[in-house]
């Protein structure tokens, strides 16, 4: 999948449209319309998602960023 600087960035908000878990893959179709998919659901179907879409938003690198973490005394 490719990622794209085109969109907002999705947010926790934003739902898979096959399960409703965090979406971080947004679909652009040629008609027009968006699918969401959750990382699981965004592989999955790729490869039909490609031949429909015309651009694909793909965020799931994020899910391997590790959060910051404040110092025990700051907490």
């Amino acid at each position: 999948m490719t990622t794209t600087l085109a969109h907002a960035a999705l947010t926790a908000a934003d739902r898979c449209d096959r399960c409703g878990a965090q979406a971080y893959v947004r679909v652009t179709l040629e008609s027009g319309g968006e699918l969401l998919f959750c990382a699981h659901h965004g592989r999955e179907h790729a490869d039909a998602l490609r031949q429909v879409a015309t651009d694909i938003q793909d965020e799931t690198e994020r899910l391997e960023e590790t959060p910051a973490v404040a110092p025990a005394d700051e907490r």
